[in-house]
């Protein structure tokens, strides 16, 4: 999300500056309205990629000129923006297609897609266990167009009728290292594997935000094998490495929906 913002940035003709968490003093010697009306003055925009939905609507609030939401906690608006454009690329409509969401639906990802889904008029079905958040204002909004917002604990109708099976990683941003045994345990049996994707319908697609736990070429994929014995997590190699797997046109649209979120704001 970073190298999108800099380089639509860049492509706009900006220049770029970025702050990482040791060269920024913003919550610790100095507040966050007090950093965001500092901003402000020099900078005609200003992403924030952190953990707190708190700090970036503070951020809004004082700064006095746009402000991108590029993660928190609680949503991750411009990737939801370029998995919308890859499912229309990819489909040529949003309206009425069946999207699935599989693994740990009470995340970021989860409750966006949730959103995005019900604003568009995308059927949206959570395939988790049912702890999640936003239910009852995503369906109100479903209902005005013309879509669904359900839940199930049945991977089975979780991908029955899907065109689109999206998951994330099983650990979320800024969550201790302590809770893999536990989100292992919990949904292990959500895992995207060949066996679901034969459960859909013809010409389905696999989405995923990256990164993804599918093999064991990273140090974490390393360490859970070696600590729990797989080496596959919510999604296995053979589905995303499949033909039906679109994740990188998903990362490439994270530019091209960005720069034109920072145009939009900006002109």
């Amino acid at each position: 999300t970073r190298c999108a913002f800099e380089v639509a940035g860049r492509d706009l003709g900006m220049g770029v500056t970025y702050l990482d968490p040791g060269s920024s003093q913003m919550g610790k010697k100095e507040s966050i309205a007090d950093t965001a009306r500092v901003l402000g003055r020099m900078y005609d925009g200003i992403e924030y990629r952190g953990f707190s939905q708190d700090i970036v609507d503070e951020l809004a609030k004082y700064a006095g000129v746009p402000v991108w939401n590029g993660l928190t906690d609680q949503f991750h608006p411009t990737q939801m923006l370029a998995d919308l454009l890859t499912m229309e690329e990819k489909f040529g409509r949003l309206k009425g297609l069946n999207f699935t969401f599989m693994g740990d639906a009470r995340n970021n990802m989860g409750n966006s897609l949730m959103v995005a889904c019900a604003k568009m008029g995308i059927n949206f079905m959570a395939c988790a266990p049912k702890e999640q958040w936003l239910v009852d204002e995503a369906t109100k909004i479903a209902e005005e167009n013309d879509c669904t917002v359900r839940l199930t604990e049945d991977v089975n109708e979780g991908a029955e009728n899907a065109d689109v099976i999206y998951t994330d990683i099983w650990v979320s941003m800024g969550e201790p290292d302590e809770v893999w045994d536990t989100r292992i345990r919990l949904l292990k049996k959500y895992q995207v594997n060949a066996a679901i994707m034969a459960k859909t319908n013809p010409g389905s697609v696999f989405m995923h935000c990256l990164p993804s736990f599918h093999d064991t070429k990273t140090t974490i994929g390393t360490q859970i094998a070696e600590k729990f014995g797989i080496t596959e997590m919510e999604v296995t190699d053979e589905v995303f490495e499949s033909k039906k797997s679109i994740v990188f046109d998903e990362a490439e649209n994270r530019m091209h929906t960005i720069k034109a979120v920072i145009y939009a704001t900006l002109s």
